[in-house]
């Protein structure tokens, strides 16, 4: 099955979320995901991108996207792919990697 180029879109910002003060910063989350689904996911591309909620967004999707952050009090970082929230605060692996799954990605087992 060929699988379709996704966008993993990382939404954080430089100071930690207040709810998640003893977490990784959105930044290293952001990097630790890109290093981690690039082992998961050998020789299968994606995208990942960082954005920062703080950032007027040119983008009009993201844009929104960063507001409904603020405005909902929602946890970041935030992981979306597609328009589906799969990971908030403190995004986990599998969540993120059963969402890959489903555009076609084939995991490597560990």
């Amino acid at each position: 099955m060929e699988n379709k180029l996704i966008e993993i879109q990382v939404y954080g910002a430089e100071r930690i979320c207040a709810s998640c003060v003893n977490l990784p910063s959105s930044k290293d989350t952001y990097e630790w995901l890109e290093a981690a689904l690039s082992r998961k996911f050998p020789g299968q591309p994606f995208a990942i991108t960082y954005i920062d909620i703080y950032q007027q967004q040119e983008n009009p999707k993201r844009q929104e996207m960063t507001e409904r952050i603020i405005e909902e009090d929602l946890f970041y970082p935030l992981v979306l792919i597609g328009d589906e929230i799969v990971g908030e605060g403190n995004p986990r692996l599998k969540a993120i990697v059963k969402e890959m799954e489903r555009y076609g990605y084939q995991a490597l087992e560990a």
